[in-house]
């Protein structure tokens, strides 16, 4: 029996050397980060939201929305998946059905957030929390609805910005109580307090490094080194997918003409590489 890709991805982040995951906000973006060879993808939330909306991570996707992404994201990649879902579509009943609708769709783990609805991204002004017990018992639906045990629950806490260090601390170990496999702390602001967060024993800590956002960035090194178990870019491959646009564009709008310029644009072939052409015309192929 091939092994789940749920137990690869537990394997890997029990390491706690840092695994380095990248975010994507649709399957084309996930495969380009397989081909790049990274070990595990993220479905990220903003990701999703301005990519396929066009508009900012306020709160608008939908349990729909997600679960066709993952599922597309899944038909294309052989990695580990995690699956961003805000705050779970609802109270601890959503949750519940939100993890066996991910899991079916293909997800090897979902992360969860303890903001409260509308939510929205853990760098903007105007953050909510929900009671840590409220939380704690989104968690124990998420627990009690996988199927497979390596079906991993990640618990996110936005409550440093809000409440302080200490509330975010206590609420992500009372999160690993409940049942969550991994916990990630949110918007920490100073190397210092991403060394406090690294030393939790009580599970694996997650790092959110977010280009221009709050938390300072460090080498990847350092931060194995403090023993993270994830080290997340979440829109890493967004944000330079925004840049080659703007300056493609810039160019075809000053120049009147676009040419096959590797510093612009990828070739055609690459682009037809990117989403394995060769493998449909080899079907075609096949079956006429």
């Amino acid at each position: 029996m091939p092994v789940h890709l749920g137990s690869t991805l537990r394997r890997l982040v029990n390491e706690k050397r840092g695994l380095l995951v990248p975010g994507a906000g649709n399957a084309l973006a996930a495969r380009l980060i397989e081909d790049a060879g990274f070990e595990a993808v993220y479905l990220s939330g903003a990701g999703l939201t301005n990519q396929f909306y066009g508009i900012p991570d306020l709160g608008f996707i939908s349990l729909n929305d997600v679960a066709a992404h993952t599922s597309a994201i899944c038909d294309v990649v052989q990695i580990p998946l995690i699956v961003d879902i805000d705050t779970g579509f609802g109270n601890a009943v959503n949750v519940h059905h939100t993890v066996k609708v991910l899991e079916r769709a293909g997800a090897s783990a979902i992360q969860i957030e303890d903001q409260s609805s509308p939510k929205r991204c853990g760098h903007f002004a105007g953050k909510q929390v929900i009671s840590k017990e409220e939380m704690c018992g989104k968690i124990k639906a998420a627990v009690d609805a996988r199927k497979h045990d390596d079906f991993l629950i990640i618990a996110r806490t936005d409550a440093r910005t809000i409440n302080g260090l200490d509330d975010a601390l206590d609420r992500a170990a009372s999160y690993a109580q409940s049942g969550a496999d991994m916990t990630f702390i949110e918007a920490p602001e100073s190397i210092e307090e991403i060394k406090i967060i690294a030393s939790q024993s009580y599970c694996p800590q997650l790092i959110n490094i977010v280009i221009g956002g709050k938390t300072p960035s460090l080498p990847l090194a350092d931060l194995s080194q403090m023993g993270f178990g994830i080290v997340l870019y979440a829109n890493a491959a967004l944000q330079g997918a925004v840049r080659g646009m703007t300056n493609a564009l810039s160019h075809l709008k000053q120049y009147g003409e676009l040419k096959e310029d590797p510093v612009l644009v990828a070739t055609f072939a690459e682009r037809q590489s990117c989403v394995n052409k060769e493998y449909f015309d080899s079907l075609e192929k096949k079956f006429s």
